[in-house]
């Protein structure tokens, strides 16, 4: 099978000859550092090349927003977010609104890999959950879905036209093979917003757009740090189909998940924190996600960006167990 065909079979559970092996999120910086000193040749700088010396399956994850050319005022951090006022939002925010969603350089050059099956595509976009706190920052964010909502549905009301003339435009060059809602929604106890707040300002919006991805035979999932647990069926009811990255620092339980979500794609749930600590404990990693691997829906990957604690030698025996793993799971 081709990375394409595999993946595609494994999302629509279906038999494969075996599972993707993949890396989600592509490393940190300070863990590339480290490697580098330990012997991963410094000429390999991308992270398709690098990903290919450790002979992991290819597939193209590529973020289209425009948010990141939006100039922060001087000496504002991130967490105070991109305005102020709702006049700031007019001059700085409508603007990028109004511009073009992405640059088509970001996507041609994979459309021709994609068809010859050779990389399976993934897009991520922001989210309503998301997006609006990278414009108001997070204090000012929580507050406004009590004190500015009128406000806040604007700001989704935006989002959600933008997005929905992105997927036209994106799927008029490429349908990418998943599209993921960046979210951060939830943190080690739970969602950071009530499933009323959930209700009120965030479904409306993915029941808009989801359609439309679905239509275009495009997998709509979210990406969400933290203890997803209870957020799950919120996103089920608006026809969200999976998540990633499944942290188990935070709670998260992929057998359970699959025991209530027996159709929930899921991305990641393996504890990064195991992977320095020797082939015992990565194997045991291993039998714990085992019975999900066999079940389907489901691609095993470090449960977000490995960390510099990892040796390059225990990153080259985590992707050798991988293989092995996906191989049996498939039998």
């Amino acid at each position: 099978m081709t990375n394409h065909e595999r993946f595609r079979a494994v999302m629509g559970f279906a038999p494969v000859d075996r599972l993707p092996v993949i890396e989600s999120y592509w490393w940190w910086d300070k863990t590339l550092e480290r490697w580098y000193e330990e012997g991963l040749p410094r000429e390999l700088t991308g992270h398709l090349e690098i990903g290919r010396w450790f002979g992991l399956d290819m597939h193209r994850i590529f973020w289209l927003t425009r948010r990141y050319e939006i100039e922060r005022p001087a000496g504002r951090p991130r967490n105070q977010g991109l305005v102020s006022t709702e006049r700031e939002y007019e001059r700085v925010v409508t603007a990028m609104f109004s511009g073009p969603t992405f640059a088509p350089e970001q996507v041609e050059p994979f459309v021709e890999e994609q068809q010859r099956g050779e990389v399976f595509l993934w897009a991520q976009v922001d989210g309503f959950f998301w997006f609006a706190r990278e414009v108001l920052g997070v204090e000012r964010h929580l507050v406004a879905f009590y004190d500015q909502p009128e406000w806040m549905h604007r700001i989704n009301r935006d989002l959600l036209d933008y997005t929905r003339r992105l997927v036209d435009e994106l799927c008029a060059i490429c349908t990418p093979d998943l599209l993921s809602f960046a979210e951060d929604m939830s943190y080690n106890h739970g969602p950071m917003i009530s499933k009323a707040c959930f209700d009120e300002f965030i479904a409306p919006y993915y029941r808009r757009v989801v359609p439309q991805l679905a239509a275009r035979g495009v997998l709509p999932i979210v990406d969400s740090d933290g203890d997803v647990t209870e957020l799950v069926p919120w996103l089920e009811e608006v026809g969200i189909q999976g998540l990633s990255p499944l942290e188990r620092m935070a709670g998260n339980d992929i057998l359970e998940l699959r025991r209530r979500h027996a159709r929930f794609r899921m991305f990641g749930a393996f504890d990064k924190t195991v992977m320095h600590r020797g082939e015992g404990a990565i194997r045991s990693e291993f039998e714990r996600i085992f019975p999900v691997m066999q079940s389907g829906g489901y691609i095993p990957s470090v449960d977000h960006q490995t960390p510099p604690e990892v040796s390059l030698s225990d990153y080259r025996l985590y992707v050798s167990l991988l293989r092995e793993y996906c191989e049996e799971a498939a039998r």
